[in-house]
């Protein structure tokens, strides 16, 4: 299979991190689409209800500062029966993070989205930092990124990234941010049209859970005071 190295990156690269998820062991055409960056009220409702209209479970890599800034959009990308992420709580860049910096920011996420899942952003880390969050994580990857967040192409060009890559098992990924959205509102529905005329499915990534480590008895009496102050809040 062909590669453009911004869309899809050949196995000589991928095989380097081959612990990571890059593309779902499916037999049947599915594909799993994906979303960075989120959740933040400008965009992430909007790509909520176009998954709903079209009856599409996804999965959010969701920053662990957005979840705390808008937990009622996480909240419902939970109740709407999606998968979640950690993608950071700063959206940092493992490689240009010292290891303990990097961790500590993880696990500052987790506090608020409880996942086993992580994805690094930009998909940069250190060879000591994926060994580490292996042990923890299912580290899930990418087959095809649609660069709608670059505006330096088209629309039309970000539409026919996924549609040129995409293959049974594809995980691909899109942006529910500010900087995507002009290029996401036009390409992702299109996308989903035309995969869906090609015969795909759509689906979400899930694995089962396995005992973390580093997520300590504090820490999840921390989550639970925070949830349970957020209620009262709602409450008083």
């Amino acid at each position: 299979m062909r590669f453009k190295l911004q869309v899809h990156l050949p196995h000589y690269i991928t095989k380097w991190f081959p612990l990571a998820i890059w593309r779902m062991p499916d037999d049947t055409k599915t594909v799993y689409l994906t979303f960075d960056d989120g959740p933040i009220p400008e965009v992430t409702p909007w790509v909520l209800e176009l998954l709903r209209e079209n009856n599409i479970e996804a999965t959010f890599f969701a920053v662990g500062e957005n979840v705390f800034r808008y937990p009622e959009i996480f909240e419902q990308i939970i109740e709407e029966g999606h998968a979640v992420g950690n993608h950071t709580y700063h959206h940092l860049q493992g490689l240009k993070s010292d290891n303990l910096t990097y961790y500590k920011d993880i696990v500052q996420a987790d506090r608020l989205i409880g996942s086993n899942l992580f994805r690094p952003p930009h998909g940069w880390l250190k060879r000591g930092q994926y060994r580490y969050l292996s042990g923890r994580y299912k580290i899930v990857m990418w087959d095809v990124i649609s660069c709608d967040y670059n505006q330096n192409i088209t629309k039309e060009e970000v539409l026919q990234n996924v549609l040129d890559f995409a293959r049974a098992g594809s995980i691909i990924t899109f942006h529910d941010s500010k900087k995507a959205a002009e290029h996401l509102y036009w390409a992702l529905p299109r996308a989903i049209k035309a995969l869906r005329a090609e015969g795909y499915e759509f689906g979400k990534i899930e694995f089962p859970k396995v005992r973390r480590l580093f997520y300590s008895p504090a820490i999840q009496r921390i989550r639970r005071f925070r949830n349970n102050l957020r209620q009262f809040s709602r409450w008083a």
